[in-house]
C-alpha cells in the first residue's frame, strides 16, 4: 500500500494541509511499484527529505501500457468522440482552476520556485493549455482531395494510441499539461514519467485526472528513474509515440532507444543557449528590465533562457551598468516569501554543476561582474550571476549552463551580431530589443531560433506553437502544430464506379 503524503502549509501566501498518496497511478488506481521500493523527494531550500514516493520500474511501464492499450481500444480513442473527451478535459482545467495554489505550492515545495510565480505562470499556464486543447478535442478531422469523378479520396487523422511522456524538473506541471492536452483531445492513451526530482503535482493531478472522470487507464503516470522508467518507455515495442522535454544529451539517448526499437515517432523539447539582442536604440529601461528576467526567472532553469547577451557598443557601458544594478536588487529566498524573485537551484545535482560552470569562467579569464557564488549557507541557493570579458571558446558561452549565470558581449553592428548569435548548435528561441521595426523584424528573421521576441522574452501561448531549430529539437509544442504529433494520417480510396 503506497504511503500518503501529509503537509501543512503555513506560509503567508498560503495556508493548508495536504494530503494525498504518492504511488504510481496505473488503470485509476495508486500503487507501490513493483519492487516495493521508494524515492525521496528532497526540499531545495534546505536538502531535507519532504517525503517519499513509489518507485516504478519496467515491469510497471509494461503494466500501464497493458492498461492503457485496455483503454484504448475500449472507452477512449476513437471509442470516445470528441465532445466527450473534451468535457472530461474542461472538467480537468477547473479541478485545477479550484485546486491553483495548492497545486503552485507543491510546485514551490519540491522544485523550489517561487509561490507568486508557479500560481500565476505554471499553474496559470496549465489550467489555459488543457483548455485551449479540450476545445481542440472535437475540432480533428482530415480532408476530402478531389482526384476523378469515379473515386472519393479522404484522409482520417486517427490517434496514436498509446503515447509515452517523460517530463523534466524545471516546469513539472507546465510540461505536464503541455504533453497531456494534444495527447488526450486527439484520443491517445498515456504512460508518462515525472522527474523523481520533481513529481509531487504530478502525482496530485492523478487524483484530480480521477474526480474529473476520465476512464481508468487513459493516463498512468509511473514515477522513477530515466535509466529504468525511462528507458522502458522509449524501448518499449507497444508505445507507438514518445514525446520527451528535457537535455539534449538524453534526447539522443532517446532517439536511439527508439529507432532500435520499434522505431516509435519521437518529438524532443530541448536544450538553448538563446541570444538576446540589444541594439543601441532600444528603450533602455525595458531592456533591462526584460534580460534580468530573460536570464534569471526560474533560477535559470529554463530551456529559453537568454543566456548570451549581446549589447550595441554604443550602449554597452551604461547597460551593463543599469543590468548590475537590477540584477542586485533581485531577492534570492523562501520561496514562499512574497518578495523572492529566485529561489534554490532543484536538487544538489544542479546546484553543483552550476557551480562548476561558474569556476570554468573565473579560471577562463572571464570577469564576474555580480554574485558567482553560492547564496548563504543551506540549500542550493546560487546568487545571480554576470559574467563579461567573455570569448567564443568559453564553456560558458558556448554550453548550456541551465541556472542563473549570464555573458554580456559587445557587439558592432547587425551583421556582427547575427554571425554570433548563430554561433551555437542550439536554436530554440532569441530575443531582439530596438525600437526600429524593419531591424527588429529583419533580425529576428536571420536568427536561426525557432522562437522570436521582440521587444519581450519568455513569452509564451498557448496557440503559439514552441520548439526549438538544430540540437535544440524536433517538433513542437503547443498551438495546433503539436497535434499533429499525436495523430497518425490515413487516406482512403473509394471507388465509385471504375472497374476492372
Amino acid at each position: 500500500m503506497p504511503s500518503t503524503f501529509t503537509h501543512e502549509f503555513n506560509a503567508h501566501a498560503f495556508k493548508a494541509k495536504v494530503s494525498f498518496s504518492t504511488g504510481i497511478f496505473i488503470n485509476g488506481q495508486f500503487q507501490d511499484g513493483s519492487d516495493n521500493t521508494t524515492i525521496d523527494v528532497i526540499n531545495p531550500t534546505n536538502g531535507k527529505v519532504i517525503t517519499s514516493v513509489s518507485e516504478g520500474t519496467a515491469k510497471d511501464v509494461d503494466v500501464a501500457v497493458e492498461a492503457a492499450q485496455t483503454a484504448f481500444d475500449t472507452v477512449w480513442g476513437l471509442n470516445a468522440p470528441g465532445t466527450q473527451r473534451s468535457i472530461l478535459m474542461a472538467k480537468l482545467a477547473a479541478l485545477m482552476q479550484e485546486n491553483a495554489d495548492e497545486l503552485a505550492a507543491l510546485e514551490a515545495l519540491d522544485n523550489g520556485k517561487t509561490f507568486n510565480w508557479a500560481r500565476n505562470a505554471d499553474v496559470a499556464g496549465s489550467i489555459d493549455c488543457i483548455r485551449y486543447y479540450a476545445g481542440w478535442a472535437d475540432k480533428i478531422h482530415g480532408q476530402v482531395q478531389e482526384t476523378t469523378t469515379n473515386k472519393l479520396t479522404y484522409t482520417r487523422h486517427e490517434p496514436i494510441g498509446v503515447v509515452g511522456q517523460i517530463i523534466p524538473w524545471n516546469f513539472p506541471l507546465l510540461m505536464m499539461a503541455w504533453k497531456l492536452g494534444p495527447a488526450l483531445a486527439c484520443g491517445n492513451t498515456i504512460v508518462l514519467k515525472p522527474s523523481e526530482f520533481t513529481p509531487l503535482t504530478a502525482i496530485r493531478m492523478c487524483h484530480l485526472i480521477n474526480e474529473a472522470g476520465f476512464p481508468p487507464g487513459v493516463v498512468n503516470v509511473i514515477n522513477g528513474y530515466g535509466n529504468t522508467v525511462g528507458n522502458a518507455i522509449t524501448s518499449h515495442m507497444k508505445i507507438e509515440k514518445v514525446a520527451f522535454t528535457g537535455s539534449t544529451l538524453v534526447g539522443r539517448k532517446i532517439m536511439e532507444s527508439a529507432a532500435k526499437s520499434n522505431l516509435k515517432n519521437v518529438t524532443l523539447e530541448l536544450g538553448g543557449k538563446s541570444p538576446n539582442i540589444i541594439f543601441d536604440d532600444a528603450d533602455l529601461e525595458q531592456a533591462v528590465n526584460w534580460s534580468a528576467f530573460g536570464i534569471f526567472w526560474n533560477h535559470g532553469q529554463a530551456c529559453c533562457a537568454g543566456s548570451r547577451i549581446f549589447v550595441q557598443e554604443g550602449i554597452y557601458d551604461e547597460f551593463l551598468k543599469r543590468f548590475t544594478e537590477k540584477t542586485r536588487s533581485l531577492k534570492v529566498g523562501d520561496p514562499f516569501a512574497p518578495d523572492t524573485f529566485q529561489g534554490p537551484q532543484v536538487s544538489e545535482i544542479q546546484f553543483n554543476r552550476i557551480m562548476s560552470y561558474i569556476e570554468s569562467g573565473k579560471e577562463a579569464g572571464a570577469k564576474v561582474e555580480i554574485g558567482g557564488e553560492r547564496h548563504g549557507t543551506e540549500g542550493f541557493f546560487i546568487k545571480p550571476t554576470i559574467f563579461t570579458n567573455v570569448n567564443p571558446s568559453m564553456k560558458i558561452v558556448q554550453e548550456e549552463i541551465f541556472g542563473p549565470v549570464g555573458v554580456v558581449i559587445k557587439f558592432k553592428d547587425e551583421d556582427d551580431v547575427i554571425k554570433q548569435a548563430n554561433d551555437t548548435v542550439y536554436g530554440l528561441a532569441a530575443a531582439v530589443f530596438t525600437q526600429n521595426l524593419n531591424r527588429a523584424i529583419n533580425t529576428a528573421h536571420r536568427l536561426k531560433a525557432g522562437t522570436a521576441w521582440i521587444n519581450c522574452v519568455n513569452s509564451l501561448h498557448s496557440n503559439v506553437p514552441f520548439g526549438g531549430f538544430k540540437q535544440s529539437g524536433i517538433g513542437r509544442e503547443l498551438g495546433e502544430y503539436a497535434l499533429h504529433n499525436y495523430t497518425a494520417v490515413k487516406a482512403v480510396h473509394v471507388n465509385l464506379g471504375h472497374r476492372m
